[in-house]
Parts: C-alpha cells; structure tokens; sequence
C-alpha cells in the first residue's frame, strides 16, 4: 500500500503522523521489481493543498503497473469512480462518502459492479463503545458500530473490505487478529487486513485468523527484500501465494 499525500509518497504512524518516503513512480516502481500482487494508492492530501492530487498522477502511474490497482481518496460522486478507473485504477476504495451516504454503495456497485468497489473501514477500539468506524482520516468519529457496519457493507453489495485499524498503524504489534476472526464470522465478503505489519508472522497470523488478503505499507518502504520474504514465509507456511 502507497499512502499519496500532497505531492508525495509517506509512511503513517496511526493516521497522525507523516513521513515523506519518496515520490509515486520511484516509489512504485519498487513494487514493480518485487513482482507485487496488487498495488493499492490512497490519497491522504490535506484539502485544499496545491500539489497535485491522485488522479492526475494516475495515468503515468497506471501505464508503469503491471499489477492490479486499487486507488482510493477524494470520491464523493459517481463521477468521481469513473474518472478514476478510466484513468487505469481496476478497482476504487471508498472511505468517508461511504459512512456519510451509505447508499452510495448501492449506487456505485451497480452502476461499476461488485468487483470495482472496496469500502475502507477505519476503526479504533474504544473502550466505551468497542470498534468504533472513524472517517476523514481518522479524526471523526462515526456512529457506526463496526460489526453492524460490516453485516451493512454486504447487504450493499461491497466486494471487498479493507479493515485498517487506526490504532496499530505504523506501530508494527501486527494485526488485530481478535477482530478479523470475529468479522471472518460475520460476513462472506473478503477482509483484507491492514495496520501493525513489522514481521513475515504477522502476515500469516492474519490469513490464519480469517483475512482473505493482507496489506501494508511501512514494512516494505523499510526493508528492501521485506516483500520477496513475506512471499516466502507464506509459502513454507503452506499458504496460497503466487510466485
């Protein structure tokens, strides 16, 4: 995952802090070399910036992938999905617009299909509330419980769920493994985990416990091999991985 925030490409430490790591081609490029399963942008730029944004970087960006591609950040519209995807995304990761009109995902699955739209559920784990749903980047609070949210998510048709704990992000404890098992009990549609990867264990914690895939971000813009053996690591622990 390649976190695009005002002109730049950075690590995060739990949705707060910002590191600048490169640029979005030197940085993709990378993932190209690793033979990367998916690649997966999100626009996290501050509203109102001058640098410029996502989409106007993504057809160069899509024309250099050679895997498939995930963008998310700033859609508000149907129109928005379109531009993105004509622009060389396969897929789109909604977020707040998804929290604030929930029947924009009805919408946007019908009109794109199931296979184009992933919801972003950002969560922290309150102690008054238990998992509660933030959006715009973590700093407000939902009224949505994440269980309820998730059973939701389905109903309308999501094909895939991205689960991103704010709390572990950047902190390297590994995933949130109580949560993926309890949701891998709740819903048939594909959790990919994000949020607390430091280690090849964690990745195969994760898919042990139920996640359908695993994501992450600061571990590979640390360690230059950390993809090749996180790939190895799932294979010796007989997990499916394509090589």
């Amino acid at each position: 995952m390649l976190l695009y925030r005002n002109g730049s490409i950075v690590r995060s430490q739990q949705f707060e802090r910002h590191f600048k790591i490169g640029d979005e081609m030197q940085q993709m490029q990378r993932y190209m070399d690793w033979d990367a399963d998916e690649v997966v942008y999100l626009d996290i730029s501050q509203p109102n910036t001058t640098t410029p944004n996502l989409l106007s970087q993504l057809p160069k960006i899509s024309q250099n992938c050679f895997a498939p591609l995930s963008v998310g950040g700033n859609i508000h519209t149907l129109e928005d999905i379109e531009d993105y995807l004509h622009a060389g995304a396969d897929r789109v990761i909604l977020g707040s617009v998804a929290v604030d009109r929930p029947n924009f995902i009805d919408q946007a699955a019908h009109r794109f299909g199931s296979q184009a739209i992933i919801v972003s559920v950002d969560y922290r784990a309150l102690s008054q509330t238990g998992y509660s749903v933030f959006t715009k980047n973590g700093s407000i609070l939902s009224e949505k419980n994440i269980i309820s949210w998730v059973d939701e998510l389905h109903q309308r048709g999501v094909g895939e769920i991205l689960l991103h704990s704010i709390d572990r992000d950047g902190m390297g404890g590994g995933y949130d493994l109580e949560l993926i098992s309890v949701l891998n009990q709740e819903t048939s549609v594909p959790i990919i985990a994000c949020g607390g990867a430091s280690s090849y264990h964690h990745f195969i914690e994760a898919i042990n416990h139920g996640a359908s895939a695993v994501a992450a971000s600061n571990i590979f813009g640390f360690k230059e091999l950390a993809y090749a053996n996180t790939k190895a690591a799932l294979a010796g622990a007989e997990l499916p991985i394509r090589f």
